[in-house]
Formats: C-alpha cells, sequence, structure tokens
C-alpha cells in the first residue's frame, strides 16, 4: 500500500509539472513504473449508427489511439489549385496534380509556380466525376508517359476509364492521348467512379472502380462479368495482366483482381509489396482492406454500414463465407479518399498508413503491425479541410491535397 501511494503522488508531481512547463518537460517513465505504450482513448467521441453490429475481431475498430512525439510543422505551399482530385512527384520533386474540370498542373516543389497541361480526352464533370487520378510509368524518364483515369462520356451514360499520353517536352499538353480500359457496363449516373491507380514492381496497373451508387448498379459489385464495385490488375496497353486469378475461367473477366467492392478511393502498396485499399462504405462501415488476389470483399452483401436512410444494407449482416472481413472500419464514417505509405523523415511514422478525410476533414494516420492495425491518429483537423489524397513525397515529407484547393506539406521541425 505504502508504494502504491509513494507511486501515485509521484505521478500526480510529475503531471502538475507537464501542466506548469509545458510540453518541454520530461518524463523518466520507467521510474513512474507507467509504461510508454500506455494505450490512449481512440479519437473517435461519437455514437455510431449501427451499435449492435458487433467487430469480427478486437482491434478491428476504434483501436486505442496514438499519438506523434515528434515535432512537425504544417505549411501551405500553394492554395490556387482547382477541384483537385490525384497528386504524384516528378522524379526531380515537381508535383503533378489532376483537376476535375480536365487538365492537370505541374506545381515546384516549392509550391510557388503553376504550369496548366492541356490537351486530356473530354470528362464528363458531374458530381464526382472529372479528370481523376494520375499515375506515371515506371520508366517515365526515358518515355515520358503518364496514365490516368476519367469519367468517360459514352452515348448511354459513361465509365470509368484509364487513359494514358506522352507529356509533351514543354510541358503543356498531353500528346497522343488513348483510353485503354474502359469499365464497362457504361451507367448514366454522377458518382462512385473509384479511379485510384497504382503501379506494381513489375511494371503492372492496378485500377479500382466503383459500383457506382445506385440500387440498380449496386449487384454489379458482385457481378464478376462486370467491371464496376473491382480491382482490376492491366498492363500498360490496358490487357490482362499475367498471373490474375480468374485468367481462363469464363465466368470472370480476367482483369479482375478482387471484386465486391463499393467505392474504392484509396489504393496503395507497403514496403512489402502487399496491396491496401480504402473504400467508402454508406451510413458507417468505411474499410481499409488488405487486397488479396480472387477474393470477394462483400459489398452489397456484407457490411458495418446502413443505408443513408437509417435500414439495413441487404440482410444487415456483417460476415458471411466466402467474403473477406476488412482489416479496419469506421463507424460512424470518415469518409476517405486517397491513401500512402510513409517512408520520410519522421521515423515513427514510418511505414504507417495514411489516409485523407473527406467529411472527416482530417488526415488519419493508422500504426499496423502484422497486418493489424494496433494504433490510430488523427491530423490536421484543426485545418477544416477536405483531404481528397496524400502523397509520401520523395522528399521525405508528407502531402495532402484538398478540395479547397490547397496544397499542404507536413514536415519534420
Amino acid at each position: 500500500m505504502k508504494t502504491l501511494i509513494s507511486t501515485s503522488i509521484l505521478l500526480f508531481n510529475l503531471i502538475a509539472c507537464i501542466s506548469c512547463t509545458g510540453n518541454s518537460a520530461k518524463i523518466d517513465l520507467q521510474k513512474t513504473g507507467v509504461s510508454e505504450n500506455s494505450p490512449l482513448k481512440n479519437p473517435e467521441t461519437a455514437d455510431k449508427n449501427s451499435p449492435e453490429y458487433e467487430p469480427a475481431f478486437a482491434g478491428q475498430t476504434r483501436t486505442q489511439g496514438v499519438k506523434t512525439k515528434t515535432a512537425y510543422k504544417v505549411d501551405i505551399i500553394n492554395e490556387d489549385l482547382e477541384k483537385p482530385w490525384g497528386i504524384v512527384n516528378f522524379p526531380d520533386g515537381r508535383f503533378l496534380i489532376t483537376s476535375k474540370s480536365g487538365y492537370m498542373n505541374i506545381v515546384s516543389a516549392d509550391g510557388k509556380t503553376i504550369t496548366k497541361v492541356e490537351g486530356f480526352p473530354e470528362v464528363d464533370d458531374r458530381g464526382q466525376g472529372g479528370l481523376l487520378d494520375v499515375a506515371l510509368d515506371p520508366d517515365f524518364k526515358n518515355n515520358r508517359m503518364i496514365y490516368f483515369t476519367f469519367s468517360e462520356s459514352v452515348a448511354n451514360g459513361n465509365n470509368t476509364a484509364v487513359g494514358k499520353g506522352r507529356l509533351s517536352n514543354d510541358e503543356k499538353k498531353i500528346e497522343n492521348p488513348t483510353v485503354i480500359f474502359h469499365a464497362t457496363p457504361s451507367y448514366d449516373g454522377k458518382l462512385h467512379y473509384g479511379s485510384r491507380l497504382v503501379f506494381d514492381k513489375d511494371g503492372h496497373l492496378y485500377v479500382s472502380t466503383g459500383e457506382r451508387s445506385d440500387i440498380e448498379t449496386r449487384p454489379l459489385a458482385q457481378n464478376t462479368m462486370a467491371y464496376l464495385g473491382k480491382i482490376l490488375k492491366i498492363t500498360k496497353e490496358g490487357k490482362t495482366a499475367p498471373g490474375n486469378p480468374f485468367i481462363g475461367n469464363s465466368k470472370y473477366k480476367p482483369e479482375i483482381y478482387s471484386y465486391g467492392h463499393r467505392n474504392p478511393q484509396g489504393l496503395a502498396l507497403d514496403e512489402k509489396g502487399q496491396l491496401w485499399e480504402a473504400e467508402m462504405g454508406p451510413k458507417g462501415g468505411d474499410e481499409v482492406n488488405l487486397i488479396n488476389p480472387g477474393k470477394n470483399y462483400g459489398w452489397g452483401d456484407v457490411t458495418y454500414g446502413r443505408e443513408y436512410s437509417g435500414t439495413k444494407v441487404s440482410a444487415g449482416i456483417q460476415q458471411k463465407e466466402g467474403t473477406e472481413q476488412p482489416v479496419y472500419y469506421w463507424d460512424p464514417s470518415i469518409s476517405m479518399s486517397g491513401i500512402t505509405f510513409y517512408t520520410g523523415n519522421i521515423n515513427e511514422w514510418k511505414n504507417n498508413l495514411f489516409l485523407g478525410g473527406l467529411s472527416g476533414e482530417k488526415i488519419i494516420r493508422l500504426v499496423i503491425e502484422n497486418n493489424k492495425v494496433v494504433g490510430e491518429e488523427w491530423l490536421l483537423e484543426d485545418q477544416k479541410e477536405r483531404f481528397r489524397d496524400v502523397l509520401n513525397g520523395s522528399d521525405g515529407n508528407l502531402y495532402g491535397i484538398t478540395d479547397s484547393g490547397k496544397l499542404y506539406k507536413v514536415s519534420k521541425k
């Protein structure tokens, strides 16, 4: 009892010390007997939309909170972007940023200058459509090829489409733009295009597609002869990538890598080359998934969310044989879009997954160990911005673009 009382008094005095001297105070946690890894509460405090939905395993939602110890600073290095959606780095450190209106911007590394790149195919920029994601050819230094996704107008509606073209030597236009893939069937809508692009180590391209949101198109996420609600894997020419899981199976389109997705707007490869995906749920049920070839991720049969009306989705189930569980989910929704794995200058962030939040108006940091989320932190909440995409910068800093047209830089102090 004496030891417990003494420890309590010591802790009280240390806490009082911190409150007096500010964040510069240091605590020798070993001497206090308090673990440095004492769990913090998860940052989410809002009530769940579906409190009766139980996670499939511990830590699948609202895991312990974490807090960055390293001092960092936040700068807005440009605020003149128009409807930005996707961002990549050029080899020299400059940025290439798409605009939903149908063009791209080349932004200098310091954010001070912008050059407009035009010549892209016409886009249907209603709603969530437009010129969306961008990826550089792995051999860009030699061939100057750029790949992009956009909402393509067709006779009976529109598609998520993948195009490519060469960046001209004067960097003002795309030469010979060519559409290499159309995610059919077409649909006359303006939502859920998916549209993220990621190259793998072999130079093949992962493409995400949404199920186009409406009740009539939702079943296409489970329809393996349709390209909607899928992760696809194609070559640079838009053909089936070698090694795809359904090659030779007449019941599946051969470009399909995984299926049963709602609106996957985040794709990223981790340090092991594993593919991770983030997709928006309905009312609750936003997910992070580890994508394995040939697997069914459940939408619209299985979800931790509800219809926007509050009614259950389908049978209202969260687990079903033959479908994959999300590694992590949120309820209520945080509406994440682009994601990235960090390898930069802040050591405690290395190999953490960062997600841009739209309605959540923040950047979320997830600490992942052995393919499980073990910590969550919310960053830049004070900015009140819809973060559309995040980038692990080639200079070791974290970048984010917002729907209001800003380019953020987060760097170590």
